[in-house]
């Protein structure tokens, strides 16, 4: 029996209509209640979680009704864990794919890390929102290791995270993150660069100077609004 990422059954143009904002953004997910595995919506969109949590910085990106935000092991809802940039994974129990919408677009290049120890998956990314307009990049997902007994995964069956990224043209709108349900897992979802994660900090001119002179599905209990993981074999 396959193992499953959820231990429950339970993203207007900032200059013009043609410009999207060239900001490196990442998401980890770290303001929404991973342990309930809240619906993240509206919340990087000057909203909220399904669950209340939030606002989130508004960077005018929301999120399909199927996309979850999840916490990982040691002591989390989700079979995974390492997550690269700390926070809460990405994942979906319903449908093919979760959509992520940009109403200001976004350009240059897509990034993230993800892990599908199971079946492959992909991201696609549109010219439009939910999904439509001209496709600008696929990547498809190979499946990934699984490393439970390492000290980063503590237990975690989704676990290590791969980085992966596109660079396209054009102005993206919208992405796809498709596969199976509740067997890929998605961290660190980066905008406008093809390497996931934080924008690197832009040294201090004093710090410049210093530097020239001298990184299957579930079973499980509900408690405190916590689902516990349970591996399958």
């Amino acid at each position: 029996m396959k193992r499953s990422i959820a231990a429950a059954a339970c993203v207007l143009a900032a200059f013009t209509a043609v410009s999207a904002n060239a900001e490196v953004i990442s998401l980890n997910f770290a303001g929404l209640d991973g342990d309930a595995q809240e619906l993240v919506l509206d919340y990087y969109n000057g909203g909220t979680g399904s669950l209340g949590s939030g606002p989130g910085t508004n960077y005018g990106i929301s999120f399909s009704d199927n996309a979850i935000a999840c916490s990982v092991q040691p002591g989390g809802s989700c079979n995974s864990g390492g997550l690269p940039t700390g926070g809460n994974l990405l994942f979906f129990l319903t449908g093919d794919a979760s959509t992520m919408n940009v109403a200001g677009g976004f350009d240059t290049g897509f990034s993230f890390y993800y892990s599908a120890i199971n079946n492959p998956a992909f991201v696609s990314v549109w010219s439009g929102l939910d999904g439509t307009g001209d496709l600008l990049a696929t990547i498809n997902l190979a499946t990934t290791p699984s490393d439970p007994g390492s000290a980063a995964c503590a237990g975690g069956g989704f676990c290590p995270f791969v980085p992966i990224g596109v660079a396209f043209e054009g102005i993206a709108m919208s992405v796809d993150f498709g596969g199976s349900a509740n067997q890929v897992a998605f961290a660190a979802i980066t905008l406008n660069s093809d390497v996931p994660g934080p924008a690197p900090a832009v040294p201090e001119p004093a710090t410049w100077a210093m530097m020239i002179g001298g990184m299957g599905l579930v079973g499980a209990s509900m408690r405190r609004r916590r689902v516990k993981v349970a591996f399958a074999a």
